[in-house]
């Protein structure tokens, strides 16, 4: 359960604004981050907020960012609407990264490692490579801009703004 804003409602683990952690974080619950981890951290889901900062090695199975983000990270889902920070290595079966329109279309990784979609297959690889180039798939990545109005599948403006989105989604294995 998440209220209004995505913020994981009942029980949770919560890292207050001005709390800072050094070491270890596990939980059978989801973390709630709006202060400072640097370490480890392990648990079903973690939800750093606008002023939360994570640096170190999470793994989890869903990652929702909107502060600060350095380090490895190993999850399902990950949603980012924050900063990634230099270095940082993201391994996601889908990842999904939310502009922030209030300073415009603007999508920095810096050096970071981002592997999406599931483990590959050396049979599947091999098979795609001597496809015809009409079977062979390859990742699709969408974006919208800033500055124009969102649009419906039927390709039709939208009357109220969305929020604008970068996906990168894979394929399904053959």
């Amino acid at each position: 359960m998440s209220d209004k804003n995505g913020l994981p409602t009942g029980k949770h683990t919560l890292i207050e604004e001005g709390t800072e952690l050094k070491g270890s974080v596990s939980s059978n619950c989801p973390i709630v981050v709006v202060g400072k981890i640097e370490g480890d951290v392990t648990g079903p889901m973690i939800h750093i907020a606008a002023t939360g900062i994570v640096a170190g090695k999470v793994n989890v199975k869903q990652l929702r960012s909107e502060g600060e983000l350095a380090g490895e990270v190993e999850a399902d889902v990950v949603q980012i609407a924050g900063t990634v920070r230099d270095k940082t290595r993201i391994r996601a079966r889908s990842l999904e990264v939310t502009l922030n329109t209030k300073k415009g279309m603007e999508v920095v990784f810096g050096e970071c490692e981002l592997a999406i979609g599931d483990e590959p297959d050396k049979h599947a690889a091999i098979a795609a490579a001597t496809a015809p180039p009409e079977v062979a798939a390859s990742p699709v990545v969408e974006v919208a801009k800033a500055d124009e109005p969102a649009k419906s599948t039927d390709d039709k403006a939208v009357d109220e703004p969305k929020p604008r989105r970068h996906s990168i989604t894979q394929p399904p294995p053959s």
